[in-house]
């Protein structure tokens, strides 16, 4: 539950009253992106206001009016959907940052040079976005952020969205204390363990991140870990 210094107002007025909730900044995006969720576990005050500032209430009986229910989580989502967000000048900087770093990093991690085969760095790709100007919007969905990003991006840097695949070597000893990092990175297509008790996999992954996996891999192992680009 998000706290009241931190919380945003979502606003709806309908039937001739004002609704007001109070709730988490990252509620937004999950409710445009159709996401499902418990949107009373973001709501600061478990609550519809008429004016959430004074703490004053709607009457009860105008609230079914309006909303056909009295469950606030369906009332909350109404609001959200259909009513206005307003923020402060501080939470606005605050979720703008936010977003433009989600866009950097998802990018980041996702892409590549067509011409190396190698990942962008996320400065040189921050860099670029800032050349093109590019300006995110707090109540967009991340997609299209990232559509909107990439589109920017391409007259400047050759870039492009890829999978890779690795070929991965690991001592038996070293499954074990990989295996999370292996699940989290990417898809095992194939795998098998040899005489020697080596496990070797051959792994899909986002094309950004083959490098990190590597060092990742091979700091858990001391070196040992094998990591192979085999496209």
């Amino acid at each position: 539950m998000v706290s009241l210094d931190d919380a945003i107002m979502a606003r709806l007025e309908s039937h001739g009253e004002t609704f007001e909730i109070l709730l988490d900044p990252k509620v937004v995006d999950l409710v445009k992106q159709g996401k499902e969720f418990d949107i009373v576990e973001y709501m600061a005050v478990e609550d519809v206001f008429k004016n959430a500032s004074k703490g004053t209430k709607p009457a009860e009986d105008k609230i079914k009016e309006a909303f056909g229910t009295d469950d606030i989580g369906e009332i909350a989502r109404k609001i959200v959907e259909k009513g206005e967000i307003h923020i402060t000048a501080e939470q606005r900087k605050e979720m703008l940052e936010a977003k433009k770093q989600q866009v950097i990093a998802f990018i980041a991690a996702n892409a590549i040079n067509p011409q190396t085969h190698t990942p962008h760095p996320p400065l040189r790709i921050q860099l670029a976005l800032e050349e093109a100007k590019f300006h995110v919007d707090p109540f967009k969905p991340l997609q299209k952020e990232i559509d909107e990003a990439m589109k920017l991006l391409r007259p400047l840097l050759p870039i492009r969205f890829e999978k890779a695949r690795i070929a991965v070597k690991l001592n038996g000893a070293d499954y074990g204390r990989c295996y999370d990092d292996i699940i989290h990175y990417g898809i095992v297509e194939r795998e098998e363990w040899t005489a020697d008790g080596s496990w070797i996999g051959v792994m899909e992954v986002p094309g950004g991140l083959t490098n990190e996996i590597a060092d990742k891999l091979k700091h858990k192992t001391k070196g040992t870990a094998s990591v192979k680009l085999i496209n």
